[in-house]
């Protein structure tokens, strides 16, 4: 591990991990994505994850990836940040595509944990993998841990080990895991920046020391979303508890239970551009795409 000044970058606040649009033809629709970003800069949002999980990275390739990067630094204020979503398989690919999406104007990378060969990755493995990325990068690194997909949980004490290094702010957790986010926090000290990875455990994660959320919900109902945190922050925590039981079916609703597909269905509701999923995930019938519009009715987010 190099020698190098701790990165300073604040990760508080709220963060979409936005969808990425795609037109009638499978391609990336670059004036929808600047069109929906116009629409969401006007909230009070710290800034936007870029090809994370919810914006189907896994489905884009390199070619594609760096100019929705470019896209989304143009069509959003400087102080707003870009975390892209740099995570591959290999260490190598990884370092590659975050220098690439440093070039683009990422201010940080958020990197997946690799996964195809999920019982090789140990902790061991996985402190050499972030160490040698975070080494290699010319922006800060967050830690992605995302076991519903991945099956690779990153314990707090690995976490620990990693947030030694400089160059390593902060970890996205989606575990829902409450005691490890605590843990987490405790183990990696202060300085280590730690998200809570969805809208449903937001306010459990603000009480054990998150410092802010990568929310899915943020894309649809990005209001809530932010007056959740700001009323954590103000010491409001009844008003704050009371709704984040609000949030919760709205958020199960377009998060596990519909996916991606779901999530987009919901924006092109609300008058965003949502548009298709790719292939192999599937759209939405036109059944369950009801069932979503009555959701979002009830949740009052939807008049």
């Amino acid at each position: 591990m190099t020698t190098m000044k701790q990165v300073e970058i604040s990760l508080k606040g709220v963060f979409p991990p936005i969808p990425t649009p795609f037109d009638k033809d499978g391609e990336v629709h670059h004036r929808a994505l600047i069109e929906n970003l116009e629409r969401w800069n006007e909230y009070d949002l710290a800034g936007y994850v870029v090809l994370g999980s919810n914006g189907e990275g896994m489905y884009l390739d390199a070619q594609e990836k760096v100019p929705v990067w470019e896209t989304v630094r143009r069509a959003i204020p400087s102080g707003k940040l870009l975390i892209a979503g740099t995570g591959c398989e290999s260490t190598r690919e990884t370092i590659a595509l975050t220098c690439e999406a440093a070039q683009a104007g990422a201010d940080a990378a958020l990197v997946v944990t690799p996964h195809y060969y999920a019982a090789k990755m140990t902790p061991d493995s996985l402190v050499r993998h972030y160490e040698a990325v975070a080494d290699a990068s010319p922006i800060p690194i967050l830690i992605y841990n995302v076991p519903k997909f991945t099956n690779v949980n990153v314990s707090a004490a690995t976490i620990a080990r990693v947030a030694r290094h400089p160059n390593i702010v902060g970890v996205k957790d989606t575990s829902g895991n409450i005691t490890q986010l605590a843990d987490t926090v405790r183990l990696a000290g202060p300085g280590f920046q730690v998200l809570a990875g969805s809208a449903g455990f937001f306010f459990a994660g603000l009480a054990v020391g998150a410092v802010g959320g990568i929310l899915a919900l943020a894309n649809i109902a990005p209001e809530r979303s932010i007056e959740l945190y700001r009323l954590f922050q103000a010491g409001r925590w009844d008003e704050a508890a009371e709704l984040q039981r609000q949030v919760i079916p709205v958020n199960t609703a377009v998060t596990a239970g519909y996916g991606i597909a779901g999530l987009k269905a919901a924006l092109d509701m609300l008058g965003y551009y949502g548009g298709p999923v790719r292939s192999p995930l599937l759209d939405l019938t036109e059944s369950e795409r009801q069932e979503v519009r009555a959701i979002l009715v009830e949740g009052g987010i939807l008049s």
